[in-house]
């Protein structure tokens, strides 16, 4: 027994640099438990107990370790799975075609992975959000905008029949690689700061800041908040697009008082709002809006009829907002004509909303601070 145990403390010394980890049960009578690596327990003689997570340890050297009377292999603890690796047994999970909420997801998924109660209350360095709640998050993102899942209300979603289908061929992984084939997907990251390339990656993140890698990271998370936003907006009533629209111009410092602009613009038409808001608090001009919640791009002779409108009415500017966006030969023609229109496509849009903090709320706050200077100068 001596020899096999001076045989493992040398094997467990070889391995006491991977990220194996191990429980120990002190024997003490407090029933304590602590994390820690394995080289922390190289002494089995001394009464303590050790339960190895021992992933790739060679067979022979597993066998050899059951012969110590303190010592219990137990499965491999898993580092907790990036956002990728769950894109797949989260679409398995929505397979059934139920309802699901995201919370259920998490839960479900976290057992699927074996994540321990401290792995899945594992927070992100800001404190505000759970590690793999947030990576799940994520996952769910990236299949919606790809079309494998749809949201059916806040919180929860729901598997599409291209998701279903995507299941019926049996991938043995989904990512972000495997989501470039749909179009929607691609239309999504092109509005996204792009990474590099593979073989430019590591390099180009070695040579950039931390301010430039923390803007690069804030600009991605605004760019898909952006589209989320449109999204939300598209399935709003219209009632609710014609709140917005007259709370951003009011924000904008246009249309006076709120009660003022809301009168200004008038009924909501079947797919958005025409009406006039006051250029400013005094009323010296006025600006004929229209607003549409469209899918299909704008073309000119919509650009066209609004310009006609405005003539009949002796107007000068006008605004048209759309949650789609516009063809180049509608920004052509708008460019050309003597009336001022200003075009706001979807995209724009929701970065003014984003701006204003309208129907959005805030998740967290970093603050980037230096030295001061100042202060340690001598008086």
């Amino acid at each position: 027994m001596w020899a096999q145990h001076q045989y493992c403390r040398h094997a467990l010394r070889s391995y006491r640099r991977t990220h194996y980890s191990a429980r120990t049960s002190s024997l003490d009578g407090m029933g304590t438990n602590r994390m820690h690596f394995i080289k922390a327990h190289e002494k089995s003689r001394s009464g303590v107990n050790i339960k190895l997570r021992p992933g790739m340890l060679p067979t022979a050297l597993r066998s050899t370790l059951l012969f110590l009377p303190h010592v219990a292999i137990i499965s491999h603890a898993m580092p907790i799975p990036d956002y990728q690796a769950t894109m797949l047994p989260l679409l398995r999970f929505a397979g059934d075609g139920a309802e699901h909420s995201l919370r259920d997801a998490i839960d479900s998924l976290a057992g699927e992975f074996k994540l321990s109660d401290e792995e899945r209350r594992e927070l992100l360095p800001s404190g505000q959000q759970f590690v793999f709640g947030n990576r799940v998050g994520w996952a769910r993102t990236y299949m919606k905008k790809a079309g494998l899942l749809r949201t059916t209300r806040r919180g929860f979603f729901q598997i599409t029949d291209r998701g279903r289908s995507t299941l019926s061929q049996k991938p043995t992984r989904i990512d972000a690689k495997f989501l470039d084939q749909f179009q929607e997907f691609r239309k999504f990251k092109s509005l996204r700061t792009q990474p590099a390339t593979d073989g430019e990656a590591e390099e180009e993140e070695q040579a950039r800041t931390p301010e430039e890698a923390l803007e690069r990271a804030y600009q991605n998370l605004r760019n898909d908040l952006a589209a989320d936003l449109i999204t939300q907006i598209k399935q709003s009533p219209p009632a609710l697009f014609e709140r917005l629209v007259v709370e951003l111009l009011v924000k904008m410092g246009y249309g006076g008082s709120r009660k003022d602009a809301g009168r200004a613009i008038g009924k909501s038409g079947d797919e958005g709002i025409d009406g006039i808001i006051k250029e400013d608090r005094l009323g010296l001009d006025i600006i004929y809006i229209q607003a549409k919640r469209w899918d299909n791009t704008v073309g000119r002779p919509e650009i066209q009829k609004f310009a006609g409108a405005l003539q009949g009415q002796r107007a000068r500017k006008g605004i048209f907002i759309t949650t789609s966006d516009f063809s180049r030969d509608a920004h052509d023609y708008a460019s050309r004509i003597d009336n001022k229109i200003v075009l706001i496509d979807g995209e724009q849009l929701a970065q003014m909303l984003i701006d204003h903090n309208i129907g959005v709320a805030p998740v967290a706050s970093y603050e980037i601070k230096r030295v001061d200077s100042d202060y340690f100068t001598e008086q």
